[in-house]
Parts: C-alpha cells; sequence; structure tokens
C-alpha cells in the first residue's frame, strides 16, 4: 500500500523532485546558531562542540536548534589560506572537506560524519556554509565527478567567480553542472547536514539557474535540507522564484551590531536601515519560506569576529530588545551570532523569552501598519485567534511617547486587554495604545478582545 501511495504522489507532482517538496522542510521560520559572527572562518570542532552543548542544555527547550558551521571549513589555516587554491582540503572528486587540522573527527574523508551525529545525538540539527560553484583547483585539474562520465571542466564557467571570493568558479547550467551539485548534495547528505547556506548567489550576483539546480541537487538525496539563500539584499522581483527553491534568503547585506552608520564599514546593514527593508518583503514572507533579516549579533562576539575587534556586542540592551521584536514580528529566522558561553546572562535572558519567541514561530499576516517619522509599527495575528500581536519602535534618538486610537491602527473595538509579553504582564484595558519609549527601545504587545 506504502509503494502505491508513493507512486501517486510522484504521478501527481510529475518528478522524483516535486516529490521531496510535498511537505514544508521549515514550516516555522529556522531558529539556531551560527559561527560567523563570533568565529568567521576560524571555527575549530572543539568550539562548534562547546557552542552545541550550550544550546542543548539552556536554549534548545526554547526551540533554538541548528548549528551551523559557516565559511571556510576547508581551510587548514585560513589566516594564510586566503589565495585561491593555498591549503584547500579536497576530495578525489573535486569537493571541499572539512580540514582536520581544526575538525579532527575529520581526518581522511571522514567528512562531517562524525560531527553531525554528536549534534543529532544532542537533539540538534547539523548546518554548514558552501560558496556557489566549483573549486578551481578542481577545474585546473579536470577532476572527475562524482557519479557521472563528466569532469570538473564540463561543469565550470571559469569567466563566473564571486566578486569577494574567488574560491570557486561558477557552475554552468548544463547535464554536467547539475552532476556537481548532484555530487554534493549527495555527500552532505551522507554527513547528515539538514541545513545548507550557500553564499554569492542571492545577490551580487543573484544566480536563479544555479538555486534551480541546487534545489534539485537535495530533492534528489531523500533527506530533508533546508536551502538558505546568501546575501542580500535579494531583489523582491526575485520573490516567487527565492520562494519557490529556498527556504530562506537574505534581504539585506551583512547586518552587524550598529544602529546606523559604522563608520569604516558602511556596506554593513545597520538596525535603522532594517526596517525599511523588511517592509518590502512583508507580503513574500511565510508559508515555509522566509525573508532572513541576517543573524543576530548580540551577547560575544569573539574571538575572531567577521567584521570588527573583539567585543561585546554594540548593542545596546534596549537595541539588542529592539532587534528580537523586530526580527520576531517580520518572522525571520532567528540565527544567534554569539560565542555563546562567552555571553551575558542579559544576552541568554533575551533569547529564553517564549512569549516573543511565540510571536515568531506562530503569528501570521505580519505586516507594517505606521511607518511615519520615528516610528515603527508591524501588527500581526495569533495563529489560534486567540488576540493579536503589535511591535512598537522608536527609531528616533530621543524619547517618545506613542500615541494611536485603535481605529488607526485598523481595529475595530474601543478597547483591548493589552499584555506586554517582554514583561510578562497584563497591563489591563486600554482605550488606545499608548506607551513612552527610550530612543531605540521598543515594545511587544498582544491585544486581546474583551
Amino acid at each position: 500500500m506504502r509503494q502505491i501511495l508513493l507512486l501517486i504522489a510522484f504521478c501527481l507532482t510529475g518528478s522524483a523532485s516535486g516529490l521531496a517538496q510535498t511537505a514544508l522542510l521549515a514550516p516555522t521560520p529556522p531558529m539556531g546558531w551560527n559561527s560567523w559572527d563570533a568565529y568567521a572562518q576560524n571555527i575549530t570542532e572543539a568550539q562548534v562542540k562547546e557552542n552545541a552543548d550550550f544550546i542543548a542544555k539552556k536554549l534548545k527547550q526554547y526551540g533554538w536548534n541548528y548549528v551551523v558551521v559557516d565559511e571556510g571549513w576547508y581551510l587548514p589555516d585560513p589566516g594564510l589560506s586566503t589565495a585561491v587554491n593555498k591549503g584547500f582540503v579536497m576530495d578525489a572528486y573535486g569537493r571541499f572537506l572539512p580540514s582536520a587540522t581544526r575538525f579532527p573527527s575529520a581526518a581522511g574523508e571522514a567528512g562531517f560524519k562524525a560531527l553531525g551525529d554528536y549534534l543529532h545525538a544532542e537533539g540538534l540539527k547539523f548546518g554548514i556554509h558552501i560558496l556557489r560553484g566549483i573549486p578551481r583547483g578542481a577545474v585546473e585539474r579536470n577532476l572527475p565527478i562524482a557519479g557521472s562520465g563528466y569532469r570538473a571542466q564540463d561543469a565550470a564557467d571559469p569567466s563566473d567567480t564571486c566578486p569577494w571570493n574567488t574560491y570557486d568558479y561558477g557552475v554552468r547550467s548544463n547535464a554536467a553542472g547539475q552532476a556537481y551539485y548532484d555530487s554534493l548534495a549527495k555527500q552532505y547528505a551522507g554527513w547528515g547536514v539538514d541545513f545548507i547556506k550557500v553564499d554569492c548567489i542571492s545577490d551580487h550576483p543573484y544566480k536563479g539557474a544555479e538555486i534551480r539546480m541546487i534545489r534539485e541537487a537535495l530533492d534528489k538525496t531523500g533527506r530533508p535540507i533546508v536551502l538558505s539563500l546568501s546575501p542580500g539584499p535579494t531583489n523582491v522581483s526575485h520573490a516567487d522564484e527565492v520562494r519557490r527553491y529556498a527556504e530562506m534568503w537574505r534581504i539585506s547585506d551583512d547586518f552587524w551590531d550598529h544602529w546606523g552608520v559604522w563608520k569604516g564599514h558602511e556596506f554593513s546593514q545597520g538596525l535603522q536601515q532594517q526596517f525599511a527593508t523588511a517592509a518590502m518583503w512583508a507580503e513574500h514572507t511565510g508559508d515555509g519560506h522566509w525573508a532572513d533579516a541576517d543573524m543576530l549579533p548580540i551577547g560575544h562576539l569573539g574571538p575572531h569576529p567577521g567584521e570588527g575587534p573583539v567585543r561585546d556586542s554594540m548593542f545596546t540592551t534596549d537595541e539588542a530588545r529592539t532587534l528580537l521584536t523586530f526580527w520576531s514580528i517580520l518572522r525571520s529566522p532567528l540565527m544567534i551570532g554569539a560565542n555563546l558561553p562567552a555571553s551575558d546572562p542579559v544576552t541568554i535572558q533575551l533569547l529564553t523569552n517564549k512569549e516573543i519567541i511565540e510571536v515568531d514561530q506562530n503569528s501570521v499576516g505580519n505586516h507594517p501598519v505606521v511607518t511615519s517619522g520615528d516610528e515603527i509599527i508591524w501588527a500581526a495575528r495569533r495563529r489560534d485567534g486567540a488576540g493579536d500581536y503589535l511591535a512598537i519602535v522608536n527609531s528616533g534618538d530621543a524619547a517618545k511617547t506613542i500615541r494611536h486610537s485603535w481605529s488607526d491602527l485598523g481595529y475595530s473595538r474601543k478597547s483591548y486587554q493589552v499584555r506586554d509579553l517582554w514583561q510578562g504582564e497584563e497591563l489591563g484595558t486600554a482605550d488606545r495604545l499608548e506607551v513612552t519609549l527610550s530612543p531605540h527601545a521598543s515594545a511587544l504587545y498582544r491585544i486581546l478582545a474583551r
């Protein structure tokens, strides 16, 4: 009977790829930890496990469950191996392997299997970062592509390299290119990978063909693997395509721990900029496919931050709370960037507020209602119908009292019962919204008709 049902599903979708996509891989925004903000290319196996152990003991119960190893895991010495093809670890089929110098359990060609098993044993999910394309060294040696009769030069487009990382050539949209991505996906599935962040593909430049090829390759493995696209800003004109093939995609360039412009790091997206960026994506996010506002650079960023000096986050407590308030009302994926064991108790407290996380994971209809001057107000509904959510941000540099009638915000009743989710307190019945906020501060309320 099971075989008959699978055959029916196959016929309805028209392909094995379609069959793999009948279930949502990320029904709610993914939550977890990524190594980049605190470790950049220098992350080691011991550091991954240290953060994973912290998550398993203190954060998993709140929904945090992905552990993602970001860029450069194939570099034995990131400080010395930035030149093209220098020091990369690669197998006989032109696929990067983890450096055993930093990941001892990956010795030989074991890959990340042991690390994946370790994380799964803790009830966590395992993710890795890759750059789109095929290693230049594989192309120069014209290595065979696993599981096919093709070789690297059949798949590579030497005219196409990532503008900010030249480790790889682009992959042609042909049978050889698909065979290479198939070989990667099969390898990663064998390691137990649950999440792949693909870089230099969602903007500068946007590579729609490679996105489709990677999705097809992942689906062929039969393993449910979430696809995350980076960097941004993904153009809204690509919304339908990225929603079709990916579970999450970056909406901005790299986001860091500053409110406005970060002098000397002008490329970086600040929190103040993110409000308008996110508003463009409100109607295009949800239902298993999520606009990604990037990682949460709070807590301790070190010993090797991806940008800037070793530091505790430059965000004030109010700004860090606003970050989580806004990411939650947007329903962005939540990926912690901190060195968790070295982070302060206030940061951990922010990450373990069940009512805030519930907004991110289970609200619907999220949209901006006020975006004028220094006032940012977004609204959403509880999925179970038991009330609505309102996120209010003072984006100005002075304290401000924000007042609106309920009708101004699109509500029909004269009064509502208000609960402050950050404080976990009932505020009583109010005949209007009124809150005084410090500069860059926010509030997140649940309102319920009485």
